[in-house]
């Protein structure tokens, strides 16, 4: 007599621990309800400034941090520039009311993965969150058109091969770097490995960031966002 072999356990997914940062404990207090709502999301601490934002992520690690960019005592961009360099693995989503040019580029530079408005829906918000702890890029449309519009940054220093033109075009598109693996049949340390190099080569910091040269250069298009 055979037996089915027994099925391999499926993993469950993982809780991301948010920390939220502004200075108005209403809009805290709000981010906190409707995130409650996804079992997903454990938030973890909060903030009201940048400078108590760089506190609580020394002690409590979040995996992902919600960012009011105009804050006192330490504004958003500042702290957000402080924390990658501290904590290069913390995700950052930017989250204002405005679109104002200087801050949605400033805070892109600043090494925050995605730029969300307070109007969100709480459904895109906590998408957002899921997206960023994967390492995938998720940028208001309006923002997303300015940041392509005004972005200056990167100079090729050497040819892409057309590997590493896939790996941008998938991460353009939002892709995390299991996803790519998936997609193209090799390890995600490869993809990192490709990741890395096309950086290095277009003189970028962030994932963020090569996702805004792809689209500025035509080697990717997204829906909603007209280059």
């Amino acid at each position: 007599m055979t037996h089915d072999p027994t099925p391999e356990p499926t993993a469950s997914p993982a809780t991301v621990r948010v920390l939220l940062v502004d200075d108005h404990a209403v809009v805290r207090q709000g981010l906190r309800l409707f995130l409650g709502l996804d079992p997903l999301i454990d938030v973890i601490g909060e903030a009201a400034n940048g400078e108590e934002a760089l506190q609580a992520a020394a002690t409590l690690r979040p995996d992902v941090v919600i960012m009011d960019l105009m804050m006192p005592v330490m504004d958003g961009i500042t702290a957000t520039r402080t924390l990658k360099r501290q904590h290069p693995d913390t995700e950052v989503i930017a989250l204002t009311s405005t679109l104002e040019e200087h801050k949605v580029n400033g805070a892109i530079e600043a090494g925050a993965i995605s730029y969300m408005l307070k109007d969100a829906s709480s459904d895109t918000l906590a998408d957002a969150i899921h997206a960023a702890a994967r390492g995938e890029v998720r940028l208001h449309p309006e923002a997303a058109k300015r940041l392509v519009r005004d972005f200056r940054g990167g100079e090729m220093r050497e040819s892409l091969t057309p590997k590493e033109t896939i790996v941008l075009q998938l991460l353009a598109h939002g892709y995390s770097n299991r996803d790519i693996a998936t997609d193209q049949g090799v390890s995600e340390a490869t993809v990192k490995t490709h990741v890395s190099r096309l950086l290095s080569k277009l003189g970028l910091d962030s994932r963020t960031q090569a996702a805004l040269y792809a689209l500025k250069h035509g080697i990717a298009t997204l829906d909603g966002v007209n280059v």
